[in-house]
Protein backbone atom coordinates (compact mmCIF):
# COMPACT_ATOMS: atom_id res chain seq x y z
CA UNK A 1 0.00 0.00 0.00
CA UNK A 2 3.07 2.46 0.38
CA UNK A 3 5.10 3.60 -1.70
CA UNK A 4 8.80 2.75 -1.75
CA UNK A 5 10.61 6.12 -1.50
CA UNK A 6 8.97 6.12 2.12
CA UNK A 7 8.30 10.02 1.93
CA UNK A 8 5.42 11.94 3.74
CA UNK A 9 3.61 14.76 2.55
CA UNK A 10 1.09 17.24 4.35
CA UNK A 11 -1.49 19.41 4.02
CA UNK A 12 -2.78 21.87 6.50
CA UNK A 13 -6.54 22.15 6.40
CA UNK A 14 -7.77 24.21 9.42
CA UNK A 15 -7.13 25.65 12.64
CA UNK A 16 -9.84 24.51 14.88
CA UNK A 17 -10.48 24.39 18.61
CA UNK A 18 -6.93 26.03 18.76
CA UNK A 19 -5.06 23.48 17.55
CA UNK A 20 -3.55 23.19 13.99
CA UNK A 21 -4.70 19.85 12.21
CA UNK A 22 -2.89 18.28 9.32
CA UNK A 23 -3.18 15.88 7.10
CA UNK A 24 -0.13 13.76 6.43
CA UNK A 25 -0.37 11.24 3.65
CA UNK A 26 2.29 8.14 5.06
CA UNK A 27 3.36 5.02 3.58
CA UNK A 28 0.24 3.48 4.49
CA UNK A 29 -2.54 5.90 3.71
CA UNK A 30 -3.27 9.56 4.59
CA UNK A 31 -3.74 10.36 8.95
CA UNK A 32 -5.12 13.49 10.13
CA UNK A 33 -2.96 15.16 13.03
CA UNK A 34 -4.23 17.35 15.77
CA UNK A 35 -1.43 19.43 16.93
CA UNK A 36 -1.69 21.64 20.11
CA UNK A 37 0.95 23.54 21.94
CA UNK A 38 4.51 24.36 21.02
CA UNK A 39 6.12 22.44 18.57
CA UNK A 40 9.56 23.35 20.45
CA UNK A 41 7.93 21.36 23.75
CA UNK A 42 8.31 17.59 24.77
CA UNK A 43 5.95 15.64 22.00
CA UNK A 44 2.98 13.93 23.96
CA UNK A 45 1.39 11.38 21.45
CA UNK A 46 -2.34 10.20 21.41
CA UNK A 47 -4.79 7.65 20.08
CA UNK A 48 -8.38 7.08 20.38
CA UNK A 49 -10.88 3.77 20.76
CA UNK A 50 -12.86 2.42 17.77
CA UNK A 51 -14.93 5.38 16.31
CA UNK A 52 -13.91 7.77 18.46
CA UNK A 53 -11.05 10.97 17.98
CA UNK A 54 -9.66 13.54 20.25
CA UNK A 55 -12.64 15.64 20.72
CA UNK A 56 -14.67 12.56 21.95
CA UNK A 57 -12.18 10.46 23.41
CA UNK A 58 -9.49 13.35 25.51
CA UNK A 59 -11.61 16.55 25.10
CA UNK A 60 -13.04 15.65 29.32
CA UNK A 61 -9.19 15.41 30.35
CA UNK A 62 -8.20 18.68 28.89
CA UNK A 63 -10.75 20.14 30.11
CA UNK A 64 -9.78 19.35 33.29
CA UNK A 65 -7.90 22.22 34.60
CA UNK A 66 -5.44 20.43 36.94
CA UNK A 67 -5.26 17.77 34.01
CA UNK A 68 -4.36 20.84 31.47
CA UNK A 69 -2.18 22.53 33.19
CA UNK A 70 0.00 19.55 33.45
CA UNK A 71 0.07 18.37 30.11
CA UNK A 72 -0.43 21.41 28.37
CA UNK A 73 2.23 23.20 30.04
CA UNK A 74 5.22 20.52 29.12
CA UNK A 75 3.66 19.12 26.04
CA UNK A 76 3.26 19.69 22.66
CA UNK A 77 -0.11 17.24 21.40
CA UNK A 78 -0.04 15.72 19.18
CA UNK A 79 -3.65 14.18 18.75
CA UNK A 80 -3.46 11.28 15.92
CA UNK A 81 -7.22 9.94 14.32
CA UNK A 82 -7.55 6.73 13.02
CA UNK A 83 -7.88 6.88 8.70
CA UNK A 84 -11.70 8.28 9.02
CA UNK A 85 -12.06 9.09 12.41
CA UNK A 86 -11.28 12.94 12.26
CA UNK A 87 -13.48 15.72 12.55
CA UNK A 88 -15.34 16.38 9.16
CA UNK A 89 -13.48 12.74 7.28
CA UNK A 90 -15.35 11.53 4.31
CA UNK A 91 -16.16 8.00 3.83
CA UNK A 92 -13.80 5.78 3.40
CA UNK A 93 -14.00 4.23 -0.02
CA UNK A 94 -16.06 0.90 0.46
CA UNK A 95 -13.09 -1.15 -1.02
CA UNK A 96 -10.27 -0.08 0.00
CA UNK A 97 -7.76 -2.33 1.72
CA UNK A 98 -8.08 -2.41 5.65
CA UNK A 99 -5.31 -1.82 7.12
CA UNK A 100 -2.94 -4.04 9.84
CA UNK A 101 -2.76 -3.06 13.20
CA UNK A 102 1.07 -3.43 12.34
CA UNK A 103 0.41 -0.81 9.24
CA UNK A 104 -1.49 1.50 11.75
CA UNK A 105 1.71 1.52 13.75
CA UNK A 106 3.58 2.06 11.41
CA UNK A 107 2.08 5.08 10.05
CA UNK A 108 2.77 6.30 14.07
CA UNK A 109 6.71 6.16 12.74
CA UNK A 110 5.73 8.36 9.60
CA UNK A 111 4.05 10.51 11.57
CA UNK A 112 6.97 11.30 13.63
CA UNK A 113 9.39 11.49 11.26
CA UNK A 114 7.23 14.19 9.06
CA UNK A 115 7.65 16.37 12.60
CA UNK A 116 10.97 15.45 13.20
CA UNK A 117 9.83 13.37 16.80
CA UNK A 118 12.65 11.58 18.23
CA UNK A 119 11.21 9.85 21.35
CA UNK A 120 7.77 10.65 22.62
CA UNK A 121 5.06 10.24 25.10
CA UNK A 122 2.22 8.50 23.86
CA UNK A 123 -1.13 8.42 25.58
CA UNK A 124 -3.88 5.80 23.83
CA UNK A 125 -7.39 4.48 24.66
CA UNK A 126 -8.35 0.57 24.35
CA UNK A 127 -7.73 0.34 20.82
CA UNK A 128 -5.43 3.15 20.61
CA UNK A 129 -3.56 1.80 23.71
CA UNK A 130 -3.06 -1.72 21.91
CA UNK A 131 -1.74 0.62 18.46
CA UNK A 132 0.64 2.66 21.02
CA UNK A 133 1.67 -0.39 22.81
CA UNK A 134 2.52 -2.39 19.31
CA UNK A 135 4.67 1.05 18.40
CA UNK A 136 6.31 1.00 21.03
CA UNK A 137 7.42 -2.74 21.26
CA UNK A 138 8.10 -2.01 16.94
CA UNK A 139 10.24 1.33 17.98
CA UNK A 140 11.70 1.06 21.32
CA UNK A 141 14.09 3.77 21.17
CA UNK A 142 11.38 6.23 19.82
CA UNK A 143 9.27 5.82 23.08
CA UNK A 144 9.91 7.18 26.55
CA UNK A 145 6.65 6.15 28.49
CA UNK A 146 2.92 4.80 27.86
CA UNK A 147 -0.05 5.98 29.53
CA UNK A 148 -2.69 3.45 28.61
CA UNK A 149 -5.96 3.44 29.52
CA UNK A 150 -8.62 0.18 29.80
CA UNK A 151 -5.53 -0.86 26.92
CA UNK A 152 -6.17 -4.03 25.38
CA UNK A 153 -3.01 -5.78 24.68
CA UNK A 154 -4.18 -9.92 23.79
CA UNK A 155 -5.80 -11.28 20.80
CA UNK A 156 -9.80 -10.64 20.25
CA UNK A 157 -11.15 -13.85 22.38
CA UNK A 158 -13.94 -15.69 19.86
CA UNK A 159 -16.70 -14.10 21.98
CA UNK A 160 -14.99 -10.79 20.98
CA UNK A 161 -14.59 -11.33 17.46
CA UNK A 162 -17.84 -12.61 16.58
CA UNK A 163 -19.56 -9.62 18.78
CA UNK A 164 -16.63 -7.46 16.56
CA UNK A 165 -17.86 -9.19 13.25
CA UNK A 166 -21.37 -8.80 14.06
CA UNK A 167 -21.07 -5.12 14.61
CA UNK A 168 -18.86 -5.04 11.53
CA UNK A 169 -21.88 -6.04 9.27
CA UNK A 170 -24.34 -3.90 10.54
CA UNK A 171 -21.76 -0.70 10.57
CA UNK A 172 -20.78 -1.83 6.84
CA UNK A 173 -24.95 -2.66 5.77
CA UNK A 174 -26.87 0.04 7.97
CA UNK A 175 -24.31 2.41 8.55
CA UNK A 176 -24.09 4.47 12.46
CA UNK A 177 -27.43 3.18 13.61
CA UNK A 178 -28.91 3.32 17.25
CA UNK A 179 -27.90 0.07 17.49
CA UNK A 180 -24.32 0.53 16.59
CA UNK A 181 -24.36 3.87 19.21
CA UNK A 182 -25.95 1.90 22.13
CA UNK A 183 -22.94 -0.53 21.57
CA UNK A 184 -20.20 1.41 21.49
CA UNK A 185 -21.61 3.83 24.83
CA UNK A 186 -22.06 -0.06 26.23
CA UNK A 187 -18.06 -0.16 25.36
CA UNK A 188 -17.04 3.14 26.67
CA UNK A 189 -19.11 4.18 29.66
CA UNK A 190 -20.80 2.96 32.76
CA UNK A 191 -24.24 1.87 33.00
CA UNK A 192 -24.28 4.88 35.48
CA UNK A 193 -23.77 7.67 33.06
CA UNK A 194 -25.78 5.54 30.32
CA UNK A 195 -28.80 5.96 32.39
CA UNK A 196 -32.08 4.63 32.55
CA UNK A 197 -35.59 4.98 32.18
CA UNK A 198 -35.57 6.75 35.61
CA UNK A 199 -32.01 8.56 35.09
CA UNK A 200 -31.28 10.40 31.98
CA UNK A 201 -28.17 9.97 30.80
CA UNK A 202 -25.16 12.20 31.35
CA UNK A 203 -23.90 15.40 29.36
CA UNK A 204 -20.65 13.53 28.04
CA UNK A 205 -22.97 10.64 26.58
CA UNK A 206 -25.06 13.12 24.49
CA UNK A 207 -22.04 14.73 24.15
CA UNK A 208 -20.23 11.75 22.48
CA UNK A 209 -23.39 10.49 20.72
CA UNK A 210 -23.42 13.33 19.14
CA UNK A 211 -19.95 13.14 17.49
CA UNK A 212 -20.64 9.35 16.89
CA UNK A 213 -23.46 10.58 14.48
CA UNK A 214 -20.85 12.15 12.34
CA UNK A 215 -18.79 9.26 12.16
CA UNK A 216 -19.33 7.20 8.53
CA UNK A 217 -20.01 3.28 9.50
CA UNK A 218 -17.51 2.31 6.90
CA UNK A 219 -14.65 4.27 8.76
CA UNK A 220 -15.33 2.70 11.74
CA UNK A 221 -16.00 -0.43 10.53
CA UNK A 222 -12.22 -0.16 8.72
CA UNK A 223 -10.93 0.29 12.50
CA UNK A 224 -12.51 -2.58 13.73
CA UNK A 225 -11.51 -5.16 11.14
CA UNK A 226 -8.00 -3.72 11.88
CA UNK A 227 -8.77 -4.42 15.73
CA UNK A 228 -10.42 -8.17 14.92
CA UNK A 229 -6.94 -8.74 13.45
CA UNK A 230 -4.68 -7.83 16.05
CA UNK A 231 -2.49 -10.59 17.71
CA UNK A 232 -1.39 -10.85 21.30
CA UNK A 233 1.68 -8.80 22.74
CA UNK A 234 1.71 -10.47 25.83
CA UNK A 235 5.40 -11.92 25.02
CA UNK A 236 6.74 -8.50 23.47
CA UNK A 237 5.64 -6.58 27.01
CA UNK A 238 8.43 -8.28 28.83
CA UNK A 239 10.92 -6.19 26.49
CA UNK A 240 9.31 -3.49 26.67
CA UNK A 241 11.77 -0.61 27.45
CA UNK A 242 9.80 2.32 28.76
CA UNK A 243 7.79 3.23 31.85
CA UNK A 244 3.87 2.10 31.83
CA UNK A 245 1.27 3.81 33.67
CA UNK A 246 -2.31 1.93 33.22
CA UNK A 247 -5.44 3.06 34.17
CA UNK A 248 -9.10 1.04 33.72
CA UNK A 249 -12.46 1.76 35.33
CA UNK A 250 -13.48 -0.53 37.83
CA UNK A 251 -16.82 -1.31 35.19
CA UNK A 252 -14.88 -1.56 32.24
CA UNK A 253 -15.27 -4.87 29.79
CA UNK A 254 -11.85 -4.43 29.63
CA UNK A 255 -10.64 -4.62 33.13
CA UNK A 256 -9.50 -8.31 33.58
CA UNK A 257 -7.32 -7.62 30.26
CA UNK A 258 -5.97 -4.32 32.24
CA UNK A 259 -5.01 -6.52 35.09
CA UNK A 260 -3.65 -9.28 32.70
CA UNK A 261 -1.06 -6.65 30.89
CA UNK A 262 -0.45 -5.02 33.80
CA UNK A 263 0.52 -8.59 35.15
CA UNK A 264 2.94 -9.50 32.08
CA UNK A 265 4.90 -6.22 32.74
CA UNK A 266 8.24 -5.21 35.07
CA UNK A 267 6.22 -4.24 38.45
CA UNK A 268 9.20 -1.98 38.85
CA UNK A 269 8.58 0.31 35.92
CA UNK A 270 4.59 0.22 35.96
CA UNK A 271 1.42 0.48 37.64
CA UNK A 272 -2.25 0.18 37.31
CA UNK A 273 -4.61 2.59 38.54
CA UNK A 274 -8.59 1.11 39.33
CA UNK A 275 -10.84 4.19 38.73
CA UNK A 276 -14.14 2.90 40.61
CA UNK A 277 -17.75 3.28 39.37
CA UNK A 278 -16.10 4.40 35.87
CA UNK A 279 -16.36 2.61 32.29
CA UNK A 280 -13.28 2.23 30.05
CA UNK A 281 -13.32 5.92 28.98
CA UNK A 282 -11.76 7.27 31.95
CA UNK A 283 -10.71 10.23 30.25
CA UNK A 284 -14.22 11.39 29.92
CA UNK A 285 -16.17 9.87 32.34
CA UNK A 286 -13.63 10.35 35.16
CA UNK A 287 -10.74 12.40 34.22
CA UNK A 288 -10.07 13.92 37.57
CA UNK A 289 -9.18 10.69 38.97
CA UNK A 290 -5.78 10.73 36.81
CA UNK A 291 -4.38 14.00 37.60
CA UNK A 292 -2.70 12.34 40.82
CA UNK A 293 -1.42 9.58 39.41
CA UNK A 294 -0.37 11.55 35.99
CA UNK A 295 1.52 14.46 38.28
CA UNK A 296 3.38 11.41 40.22
CA UNK A 297 4.01 9.45 36.52
CA UNK A 298 5.82 12.87 35.00
CA UNK A 299 7.23 14.15 37.84
CA UNK A 300 10.26 11.40 37.36
CA UNK A 301 10.84 12.44 34.00
CA UNK A 302 11.01 15.92 35.34
CA UNK A 303 7.97 16.94 34.68
CA UNK A 304 5.56 19.37 36.80
CA UNK A 305 2.73 21.97 36.92
CA UNK A 306 3.32 25.38 36.62
CA UNK A 307 3.25 26.50 39.87
CA UNK A 308 6.16 23.96 40.95
CA UNK A 309 8.40 24.10 38.05
CA UNK A 310 11.81 24.74 39.00
CA UNK A 311 13.39 24.03 35.40
CA UNK A 312 12.54 24.45 31.66
CA UNK A 313 9.84 22.19 30.28
CA UNK A 314 12.25 20.99 27.55
CA UNK A 315 14.92 19.58 30.09
CA UNK A 316 15.11 16.22 28.21
CA UNK A 317 12.98 12.85 29.07
CA UNK A 318 15.50 10.68 30.18
CA UNK A 319 13.60 6.82 31.28
CA UNK A 320 17.23 7.00 33.55
CA UNK A 321 16.31 9.89 35.51
CA UNK A 322 13.08 8.24 37.08
CA UNK A 323 13.41 6.44 40.47
CA UNK A 324 11.23 3.30 40.92
CA UNK A 325 10.36 4.81 44.18
CA UNK A 326 8.37 7.29 42.53
CA UNK A 327 5.77 4.91 40.97
CA UNK A 328 4.96 2.95 44.25
CA UNK A 329 1.60 3.11 45.53
CA UNK A 330 3.05 4.81 48.55
CA UNK A 331 4.40 7.47 46.77
CA UNK A 332 1.08 8.06 44.78
CA UNK A 333 -0.37 8.54 47.88
CA UNK A 334 -2.63 5.78 46.94
CA UNK A 335 -3.46 1.53 48.46
CA UNK A 336 -2.10 -1.58 46.55
CA UNK A 337 -4.44 -4.39 46.53
CA UNK A 338 -2.41 -7.35 45.10
CA UNK A 339 -1.71 -5.47 41.47
CA UNK A 340 -4.40 -2.81 41.26
CA UNK A 341 -4.37 0.43 42.95
CA UNK A 342 -7.97 1.75 43.79
CA UNK A 343 -8.74 5.52 43.49
CA UNK A 344 -12.17 6.92 45.01
CA UNK A 345 -14.22 9.32 43.43
CA UNK A 346 -12.98 11.84 45.03
CA UNK A 347 -9.84 11.93 44.17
Amino acid sequence: MGDSSGSVSIDVERISFGGQEHHIQTNYGPVSVAVYGDQDKLALITYPDVALNYMSCFQGLLFCPEAASLLLHNFCIYHISPPGHELGAAPIPSDYPVLSVDDLADQIADVLDYFGLGSVMCMGVTAGAYILTLFASKYRHRVHGLILVSPLCKAPSWTEWLYNKVMSNLLYYYGMSGLIMECLLQRYFSKEVRGNSQVPESEIVQACKSLLQERYGTNVWQFLQSMNGRRDLTESLKKLECRTLIFVGGNSPFHAESIHMTSKLDPRYSALVEVQACGSLVTEEQPHAMVIPLEYFLMGYGLYRPSQWSSSPRSPLSPHCISPELLSPESMGIKLKPIKTRISLQV
